[in-house]
């Protein structure tokens, strides 16, 4: 046991690799949740969980776990994951660190020969990031009980597909039931996202709270009327009012630091015309 530890070039190698799924030109990854290249790094996360002595399920919501059993079965897992569902301009790192992380810990294990009492999990949370379906957290918040299945299943993303629709088109919704799934312990080790630990000169942080997120949309309405020959005191310009809804969101979280930010983070814009 002293000896067991992981080996830091094969889970860079497991980064890189996974990185060429929904690989970008800049050198990020564009692998939103539930599509063809979601289902590309899922199969080989589950065949690498697989070749290192785990099991893989798949709950309805698609959340994968790779089981590796215990001296102990009945214990409750100790559990280790997060995503790998990116944003449409993410890093290599954000969310699959954390599942591969949990990747090495089961290879170093298999390759030690060492056997825990409790079992050991891994988790890949489905649409993590929400950025094709919102909330974010959606199967995870379903697997928790904050969300209801039906409600996880109806979220429909802009071009109208729904989350049970999409999960069936790359063929993850799976048998296990979405939640009771128990657990002794959930590790998720994080990008940080920020530049605060580099600042401090600090390689690590433990996390204590996470931030309390909400979303808002508001529309706002405006007249038509003519570029060219309206006169600028009789327009009524709709993109005129967002941009200081957007200043006042910005001037909201600069006012309660160090904590709170806030961020106008999409427009949709109609007609949107020159």
């Amino acid at each position: 046991m002293a000896n067991l530890t992981i080996d830091g070039d094969r889970l860079w190698a497991a980064l890189m690799e996974t990185a060429r799924f929904g690989g970008t030109e800049k050198g990020g990854i564009n692998r939103l949740t539930l599509t063809e290249e979601d289902r590309q790094v899922r199969d080989w996360f589950k065949d690498a969980c697989i070749a290192a002595g785990c099991t893989v399920s798949v709950d309805e919501a698609g959340n994968m776990f790779a089981r590796r059993p215990g001296r102990d079965n009945t214990l409750p897992p100790i559990c280790i994951g997060s995503h790998l569902d990116t944003q449409p301009t993410g890093g290599k790192f954000d969310g699959v660190l954390g599942v591969l992380a949990g990747l090495e810990v089961l290879r170093a294990l298999q390759a030690s020969g060492y056997e825990t009492l409790a079992p050991i999990e891994v988790i890949n949370w489905t649409n993590e990031e929400g950025s094709r379906f919102a909330p974010a957290m959606l199967a995870s918040g379903g697997f928790s009980g904050v969300f209801e299945k039906d409600y996880v299943m109806d979220q429909r993303d802009r071009e109208g597909i729904r989350f049970g629709d999409a999960l069936d088109a790359i063929g993850y919704r799976g048998e296990k039931p979405l939640g009771g799934h128990p657990m002794s312990a959930m590790f998720e080790l994080h990008i940080e996202q920020g530049p605060i630990l580099e600042a401090e000169g600090k390689t690590i942080g433990v996390v204590t709270g996470v931030q309390g997120i909400r979303w808002y949309e508001a529309t706002i309405t405006g007249v038509d009327s003519h570029a060219g020959t309206t006169p600028m005191a009789r327009r009524n310009d709709a993109l005129l009012g967002a941009a200081k809804v957007v200043e006042i969101v910005n001037a909201v979280g600069l006012a309660h630091p160090p904590l709170a930010v806030a961020t106008v983070g999409l427009m949709e814009v109609k007609p949107n015309s020159r």
